[in-house]
């Protein structure tokens, strides 16, 4: 059983590596996979909208990531995302948490919607338009 680990920032001012430390990654240990879907958890309930994805919003890594940011974005939809690609105990966390095989996740109001193929899908039906006027209007 190997250790798992994420990133995360750190605001201390120690350490000489030339670079201020407010920008050096400190790796936080995850050391099983209970703590990757316990984070996972807080995640999807503390975010509204919950997108794991590879790749980042802005510059997605598959071509299905990005189908999924498109069509947020198509709907007006502020979300946040996790880039499971810089996080590995996450990005199988968070199939674990799901039980969904693949990459991309989206989450709404911490509820695990579905991957690229559902949310195309509700998209074209106008499902996920009605699911987030029902979101807005909370």
């Amino acid at each position: 059983h190997s250790a798992l680990s994420t990133t995360f920032r750190s605001f201390s001012q120690d350490g000489d590596s030339g670079s201020h430390s407010d920008f050096e990654p400190k790796r936080k240990q995850v050391n099983d996979e209970d703590e990757a879907i316990e984070m996972v958890r807080e995640h999807v309930q503390n975010n509204k909208v919950m997108l794991y994805m590879k790749g980042n919003p802005s510059m997605p890594m598959c071509g299905f990531s990005a189908t999924v940011v498109k069509v947020l974005q198509d709907e007006g939809v502020d979300f946040s995302s996790v880039n499971v690609l810089d996080y590995p105990s996450i990005r199988e966390g968070v199939k674990q948490y799901s039980q969904w095989p693949t990459i991309p996740q989206l989450y709404v109001n911490g509820e695990f919607i579905g991957g690229c193929d559902i949310i195309t899908s509700m998209a074209e039906n106008n499902e996920l338009e009605d699911l987030f006027k029902e979101e807005k209007s909370v």
